[in-house]
């Protein structure tokens, strides 16, 4: 009689090898060799407490500790980033959706799209695209004057939401720019989510009298999800760090504001080692988190 045993525990994680140690041990010699050279052939003199002082200041009549540059600039990009993705993923959703279309007008204008970011440099496309936007839609909207005409409870809330009032205009003309232009690649992760559900899913479904929106509903797009979420996951990463592109256009997130305190202090390496820290701390554990997120979602669990 056939003994129900549990499932294998997942492969624990392997010691490290000698050829780990020999790729850390480079690692760190290349690290020791470039701190060299900085200091003692460009002559350069460190200073990370000078850098350090633009985490956090001290307000001179209240006496209550504020942030300073270095986390102003992470909270704008961590704005940035969720807002972006809340766009990018509406705007991938609905163009991926006219790329699987069966209307020959959707499918062009979404084909248009995708190729038109694909093929066009970021940083040409954040100027053309920001300059139209905060010259012409933002003017039309009316949202150029939002802080001369909104109440004071209204302006506390679109800080905490959208940093500065006075910057407003700024970010949200290169939040739409940044959302449109990941929009394109999630557009893709849709598009080829979709495509690779077998025809015969699509056929039984129609079998069984089902229109074409609720195969897509119903049928599809559940299993589409498995494969749509991992790369949808990574691409929001990507966006955190595709949001220092906006610098160019003067939005205040943590690259613009770096290189501020860089011109100011002359601490160059400090000021950019440090920022390249910060990126680091805030994809990272996104990047883990998304890791186990998925591990769950496609049923690897331990036991």
């Amino acid at each position: 009689m056939p003994v129900n045993r549990p499932p294998p525990a997942l492969e624990k994680a392997k010691r490290i090898k000698l050829l780990d140690i020999v790729v850390i041990s480079i690692v760190a010699v290349v690290i020791i060799a470039i701190y060299y050279r900085v200091e003692h052939v460009l002559v350069y003199r460190w200073n990370w407490g000078l850098v350090f002082e633009y985490f956090v200041r001290i307000d001179e009549a209240t006496g209550d500790i504020l942030p300073n540059l270095f986390l102003k600039g992470v909270a704008m990009t961590l704005r940035l980033a969720f807002w972006g993705t809340i766009i990018a993923a509406v705007i991938g959703i609905v163009m991926g959706l006219c790329r699987v279309s069966n209307s020959l007008f959707l499918k062009a204008v979404s084909r248009l799209y995708v190729e038109l970011i694909r093929n066009i440099p970021p940083v040409v496309f954040i100027f053309v695209f920001y300059f139209f936007i905060s010259s012409q839609i933002i003017p039309l909207l009316g949202l150029d004057n939002i802080a001369y005409t909104a109440s004071p409870n209204t302006i506390a809330v679109l800080e905490v939401l959208f940093g500065p009032i006075g910057l407003f205009t700024n970010f949200l003309a290169g939040l739409i720019c940044l959302a449109v232009f990941e929009g394109a690649y999630i557009t893709e992760i849709v598009r080829a989510g979709i495509q690779s559900i077998g025809k015969g899913q699509w056929e039984a479904a129609r079998a069984g009298g089902l229109s074409r929106f609720f195969v897509l509903r119903d049928v599809i797009l559940p299993q589409a999800l498995k494969t749509i979420l991992p790369p949808l996951a990574s691409q929001f990463i990507i966006l955190v760090k595709d949001s220092s592109i906006v610098s160019l256009i003067s939005v205040q997130e943590l690259t613009f504001l770096t290189q501020d305190v860089s011109n100011t202090t002359t601490q160059f390496f400090e000021s950019w080692m440090l920022t390249a820290a910060l990126y680091f701390m805030m994809c990272f554990p996104l990047a883990m988190l998304f890791q186990r997120f998925e591990r769950t979602g496609l049923g690897i669990q331990k036991h």
